[in-house]
């Protein structure tokens, strides 16, 4: 059992640009590089930044060496001048091996959400011996029967929300306020607050907000000819109970289409991985990606680490 008055332990963070195929991502590690690797890849038009530190504090913590990066046209990686992506869904599904072999690492556990779900999947299909173990968060199968997305969010994507000027702090940040809020669980409070503060700092430390959207427009992005029938990772199936982007029960399939799969429900969650779900969603990935398939217990909580005691640098890039 964990001795919750012992000290909190203390995390190593380093923050770096490294050359991965012929580009420069910004990635940070959590921890020690000898804990076993669990790199997290974010949705589509997302920086690191939405894997929260304390998340990937936490899970380090539980003795694992945490990873998280920007993609291409987020945060502090290489940008590309809006509406022209220089690359194709497949540099976006080979970036984390070239992440791990820039960090000398031959295997790693991985997780994602969202469109970073569908590049995990993709890792498992091509690169199955590069994976430790695979964890999905909000993360669809795809085919015909399941129910669609919510209506507010059908009438967004139909244009009910214009784009902002990219170029105007306070308008990107109402938009991706407006944006966040619409993916968010409708039984739980929206902490707007909590939110814009958050959202202001993504601003901040992006290079080319506006470059975020190329990855809905590059080329191969959301098709896939991998069957999950033929998966042979480990597999978790983390699911927000109220995702209005993928139901439930687009959860519930893709389980049930990847052999030996575990689903577990995150209550109150949308699409997203918000500080309620953490508390489930992190022992059962330290769970996970231990092999431990029995009940939960408190040792699968780690002691919740002191942030002050982190170290990091603000910047990937020199200057702004």
């Amino acid at each position: 059992m964990v001795n919750q008055d012992q000290e909190a332990p203390m995390i190593d963070r380093r923050l770096r640009l490294v050359p991965v195929n012929g580009v420069d991502l910004c990635v940070e590690t959590f921890g020690e590089p000898a804990d076993p690797a669990v790199l997290l890849i974010m949705g589509g038009g997302a920086s690191m930044d939405w894997w929260e530190d304390e998340f990937c504090e936490r899970l380090a913590a539980g003795s694992r060496f945490v990873i998280r990066y920007d993609h291409r046209d987020t945060g502090q990686s290489v940008s590309y001048p809006p509406g022209r992506p220089g690359y194709t869904s497949r540099e976006l599904i080979t970036d984390p091996i070239g992440v791990l072999d820039a960090l000398g690492l031959a295997r790693a556990h991985v997780v994602g959400l969202s469109m970073g779900g569908g590049i995990a999947l993709s890792l498992a299909h091509d690169f199955a011996d590069r994976l430790a173990s695979l964890t999905v968060l909000g993360t669809s199968p795809g085919g015909d029967g399941l129910p669609p997305m919510s209506d507010e969010l059908r009438a967004a994507f139909s244009g009910g929300m214009a784009e902002p000027d990219w170029s105007d702090r306070a308008s990107v940040i109402d938009y991706l306020l407006a944006d966040a809020r619409l993916y968010a669980a409708p039984s739980r409070t929206f902490e707007e607050e909590a939110m814009r503060a958050f959202l202001g700092r993504v601003y901040d430390r992006t290079v080319n907000m506006a470059s975020v959207m190329n990855h809905f427009i590059a080329p191969g992005v959301g098709e896939s000819d991998r069957d999950l029938g033929t998966l042979t990772v480990p597999t978790l199936v983390l699911h927000g109970t109220e995702d209005p982007l993928f139901p439930y029960q687009h959860g519930q399939a893709l389980a049930a289409a990847i052999p030996g799969a575990r689903l577990v429900p995150l209550e109150r969650t949308g699409h997203e991985i918000p500080e309620v779900a953490w508390d489930v969603a992190i022992p059962e990935i330290l769970r996970h990606t231990a092999g431990q398939l029995g009940p939960p217990t408190e040792v699968d909580q780690p002691t919740r680490p002191s942030l002050a005691a982190s170290s990091r640098s603000e910047s990937c890039r020199e200057g702004p």
